[in-house]
């Protein structure tokens, strides 16, 4: 089996890292499935008190869904696609450990949103972050949930609807990320603050993610059940599969 997810330990804190760096980390169901069991395991995992979600190479966190895999959905696989998020979102926001996004490169569209969905988000210059589906044919339920926690209805709008990306600059503003740094000194950072977040009280710590997890489940409930409803209704359509061709003939063109 691919090893799309690697895993390793330093100190106390569980580093996880997307490994598809020739597609820019860009993930797909199997990917996807990988990096649930390695959440799991490290949550499980008591010698552990923080964990830190990178990726491999020095282009991107992550693109996000990988449009080879979606653009052969139909509308009852793009339903049951909304289920695989649902898992690993509710894998994010059910840890009783911190997490952080150490962003070395782009975090775009579903990987924009699991970087929101971490606890802090270090970058360096050259990152940039948005929510682009518009622009390969796919309409954004989960994305503008986690957009509008972070930001508020206006902003939301902007990203959803224009599809542009945020560059560094911008997104530390709106305080999406926490911190700035040199991009060599972006997982050392990560792991610092890990071991830092390592040391709190693990109970007080469970609990109040346990706290934002609560106070946020209706507006996530809400998004996954509009994903199934929207992405079965954009897939019938035919418009996400011919807007994704498109978009991969003139990358790849």
């Amino acid at each position: 089996m691919s090893e799309h997810i690697l895993t390793n330990k330093q100190g106390r804190v569980g580093v996880i890292t997307l490994n598809r760096p020739e597609v820019l980390n860009a993930w797909h169901s199997e990917m996807r499935q990988q990096l649930i069991a390695a959440l799991e395991e490290f949550t499980n995992d008591d010698s552990l008190g923080a964990i830190v979600l990178t990726g491999a190479g020095e282009r991107a966190f992550s693109a996000g869904q990988d449009l080879n895999e979606t653009r052969s959905f139909d509308a009852e696989r793009a339903k049951s696609w909304v289920g695989e998020w649902e898992t690993l979102y509710g894998k994010l926001r059910s840890s009783p450990k911190p997490i952080i996004a150490a962003l070395n490169g782009v975090a775009a569209g579903s990987a924009f949103q699991v970087a929101l969905l971490c606890d802090f988000r270090i970058a360096h210059a050259d990152v940039r972050m948005g929510q682009p589906e518009i622009n390969s044919g796919i309409a954004s339920t989960t994305g503008p949930w986690i957009m509008r926690e972070h930001l508020g209805l206006a902003r939301t709008i902007d990203l959803t609807l224009s599809g542009r990306l945020m560059n560094a600059d911008e997104s530390h503003a709106l305080g999406l990320i926490n911190r700035l740094v040199a991009a060599d000194q972006v997982l050392p950072e990560a792991l610092a603050l890990g071991e830092e977040l390592a040391d709190k009280p693990p109970v007080a710590m469970r609990l109040d993610r346990q706290r934002f997890k609560e106070i946020t489940e209706p507006g996530f409930r809400d998004c996954l059940e509009a994903g199934v409803r929207i992405q079965g209704e954009a897939y019938a359509s035919g418009e996400p599969a011919r807007m994704m061709e498109l978009f991969l003939e003139r990358r790849n063109g």
